[in-house]
């Protein structure tokens, strides 16, 4: 599994660049309108699908979960998809798609960093990434009257931190910073 994410270290960092400059524009343009965050989070949650769903398809054959790759990614398109085909929805609606999706995103995610404990550094930062998703669909699903301005820095702010966490575990996937596996440990 190691040498497949080692090969496509690339997959979070582009995933990563994506979140920040989606994040970067929610908090630049605070007075969006909501056909504009639709149409926003629409194109983030499909190109970070497809990566996802890359990275699964291309851990096949080295990983036994490479299934989650493939579902987080199909989730991220499906929510993009609807959110294109219906750019019309209420704020309460958009909210709900983008609460579930970083839910199931997030839970994802933890079993990625859980899976990956004992084969490289920085998995922490794939586990905070998906702690941050799911902390992010949780304050959607209880504070959903914020209105449609904190609804958009909200989710400007995870998407920088999720981003940010991405592009280091691309470049410590990059770096092949391993673990020792516990019969290559040296104790002194």
């Amino acid at each position: 599994m190691i040498d497949t994410l080692s090969r496509f270290w690339w997959v979070p960092v582009l995933r990563g660049v994506a979140a920040i400059i989606f994040g970067i524009l929610a908090l630049v343009l605070p007075g969006i309108t909501l056909l504009a965050l639709v149409f926003m989070f629409a194109a983030y949650a499909v190109i970070d699908g497809v990566l996802s769903a890359i990275t699964g398809f291309q851990a096949r054959g080295t990983n036994d979960r490479w299934w989650l790759g493939i579902i987080e990614g199909i989730v991220g398109i499906v929510a993009g998809v609807l959110a294109f085909i219906w750019p019309n929805i209420t704020a309460f609606v958009l909210l709900i798609f983008i609460a579930a999706w970083a839910i199931i995103t997030g839970i994802i995610e933890i079993a990625g960093a859980i899976r990956l404990r004992n084969e490289i550094e920085g998995e922490w930062l794939l586990a905070i990434a998906g702690v941050l998703s799911i902390a992010l669909g949780v304050l959607l699903f209880l504070f959903p009257g914020p209105g449609a301005v904190g609804l958009v820095w909200m989710i400007g702010l995870y998407a920088i931190m999720f981003g940010v966490t991405q592009i280091v575990l691309g470049i410590l996937l990059r770096s092949g910073r391993k673990k020792p596996r516990r019969d290559e440990e040296v104790y002194a």
